[in-house]
Formats: C-alpha cells, structure tokens, sequence
C-alpha cells in the first residue's frame, strides 16, 4: 500500500515541508493558485493544507473522495461547509490560540491609532506641519473609557487584559455568559452596547453572528463612540455602519475585516475620513505566521499517521478519518 498524498495548497519552502514529506508524498501546487488547479489535485489526495480564505463547499469535498484531513491556515472556519466535510470523513482542522496575542496587540493598536488620531497626526507631521498649517483635532484618553467586548473567548480576554492596563473599564458579552476575570463586567448586548466607548468585535461568523451589528444595534451606541472589528467583517451589517458613519451617529471605526475582501472599487468605507481600514492583518507577524503554519502542519501530519490533531473544529468527524488512515 502507498503512502498518502499530501496536498499543499499554500506557499511553502520545500525545508518546511519536510516533516510531512516523512509520512507522506508531498504535492505542492502552484502559486498563485487558481480554482481548477486546486480541483484537478484532489482525486488521490487524503491530505490538504490550504488558506482559510478560500470557500470549499461540497464540490471540493466530493473532488476528493479519499480525503481524510483538511487542514486550515488561520483560526476561521466560516468559509469551510463544516457539514458537508464531515459527511464525507474529512477533519477539519484550524489554528486557533496561537494568534490570541496578536490580534490583541493589534487590535489595542487600531484602539490607539482612533483615540490618538495617529494616522491624521502621521500624514499631517510629513505633509502640513513645515507649512505651520493648523493640526488635526486632539484625540482622547483611554484611561477611564469604557471597551465593551463582544465575544469574550481567547482573544477577547487577551484584548480585555491589554485594556485595563490602559485604564479602561471592560464591560462585555458573550453567549455563553460569564467568561471575563472577575474585574470585566458582563452585561447583555444592549448593555453593552449602550456603555461602550469602544466597541470591539471578537466573535466567529456564523448564522447566529452573521450582521449581529446593525442598525439597530449601532443606532444604541453614543455618538462619541468607535467600532473596532478585528473579527470577521460579515459580523457588521457594512451598509448599516456606512450610513451611521456618515451621519454622526457613530465617531469612527478600525475595521481589519469586510464583507467583502479585498473590497470592490468604489467601496464607501474607503472615502470616509472617520474610518481606518487594514487588510486581515491583525495577525500579520513573523512570529504569529510561523507558529499558524506550524500547527497547521501538525494538524495535518498527525490525521495522516493516524493520531487525534492538536485542533479540529469537527471531533465527530474524527473517528472515520483516523479509521482511514489504514485503508
């Protein structure tokens, strides 16, 4: 019986996939990579490891009947049919935690840079400070401003964590209740809503959280207030925050994420002055990536030699895999 084939759908040098060349016959795609390509690779392979930034459905998974593992590059699964991979056997592995600081540490930076104004302040220091124009509005203080927290799981409290060393208060929700340290304050939604001076996003997309920020929801904040999204951009209603930007309703927002990404020409976000946007970086280091490919890669190895992955997103689906691994 042959070894399995191994698929990588994802830039990689050659020395990093050595470990999985040692339980499987490596077959690298080619990069950039196209939709075809990646179907065409698919009918032998019982292991994949791919971008969580493409949308596999259940075309992908009947392309590849002997697939026992997909293994993702980064924490969301959203755009992974999670059903429909483990009515086929297949694991679907992530690599959550090991972004956890990160994306925190960004995320308490998109904080800064709206409080401080720092990107109006950076643009006018080159541009208009030689020709002693007049300077940006001042910014406020973190200290003693409230951050609500939507979604209070290993992020969240990373986010929590860096906030009160600021000063600010942490009130916060979460659906499955208490989760915070005892000095966060949970309350419901529109509580939080209604007390944040910034709000920030740390939820999984998902029917339940699918534009959980709307209208309503953003027409219950103060008008002071800003929206920080470092989660997934359909968890904001985008036309919703477009207008209350617009109109007054709400004073600024950070958003890493978008409904759409990258986003279309002409997308409003990208005009307004109150708004910072940055592309899905918040987990963009070189320590951060490294650790994210490495435990994909373990995920990946580990369902191949037939023992349970550090982080699978589906366990039910396990059991036949692990099954598979000597068929």
């Amino acid at each position: 019986m042959g070894r399995p084939v191994a698929v990588i759908a994802f830039p990689a040098a050659e020395r990093d996939l050595e470990p999985v060349a040692a339980v499987a016959d490596v077959r690298r795609l080619p990069w950039p990579l196209d939709w075809e390509t990646l179907l065409g690779s698919l009918a032998d392979a019982e292991g994949v490891l791919i971008s969580n930034q493409w949308r596999l459905d259940e075309r992908f998974f009947s392309a590849a009947p002997r697939l026992r593992v997909l293994s993702s590059y980064g924490v969301g699964y959203d755009a992974i049919d999670v059903e429909a991979a483990t009515r086929h056997g297949v694991a679907v592995c992530n690599t959550p935690g090991v972004l956890s600081g990160a994306v925190a540490d960004f995320t308490l930076g998109l904080i800064l840079a709206l409080a401080r104004r720092l990107l109006e302040n950076a643009a006018f220091g080159k541009r208009e400070w030689a020709e002693r124009a007049p300077p940006p509005p001042l910014g406020w203080d973190l200290a003693g401003k409230t951050l609500g927290i939507v979604g209070m799981g290993r992020i969240g409290r990373e986010v929590a964590r860096r906030a009160r060393a600021f000063g600010m208060r942490v009130r916060y929700y979460d659906v499955r209740g208490p989760a915070g340290e005892p000095e966060d304050e949970f309350a419901e939604l529109d509580e939080v809503l209604r007390a944040a001076d910034v709000l920030s996003l740390h939820v999984d997309l998902n029917p339940t959280t699918h534009r959980l920020i709307g209208a309503r929801e953003l027409a219950l904040m103060k008008r002071t207030a800003v929206l920080v999204n470092t989660s997934r951009g359909a968890v904001v209603d985008q036309a919703a925050l477009v207008e209350a930007l617009r109109s007054g309703r709400l004073a600024g927002a950070a958003l890493d994420v978008l409904e759409q990404e990258p986003p279309a020409r002409g997308e409003p976000l990208l005009d307004l002055p109150n708004v910072i946007v940055t592309p899905h970086a918040a987990s963009a280091t070189v320590e951060t990536r490294r650790a994210m490919f490495e435990l994909a890669r373990e995920n990946l190895i580990s369902v191949l030699a037939g023992r349970e992955p550090p982080a699978c997103v589906n366990p039910e689906a396990l059991p036949r895999a692990l099954r598979r691994s000597g068929s």
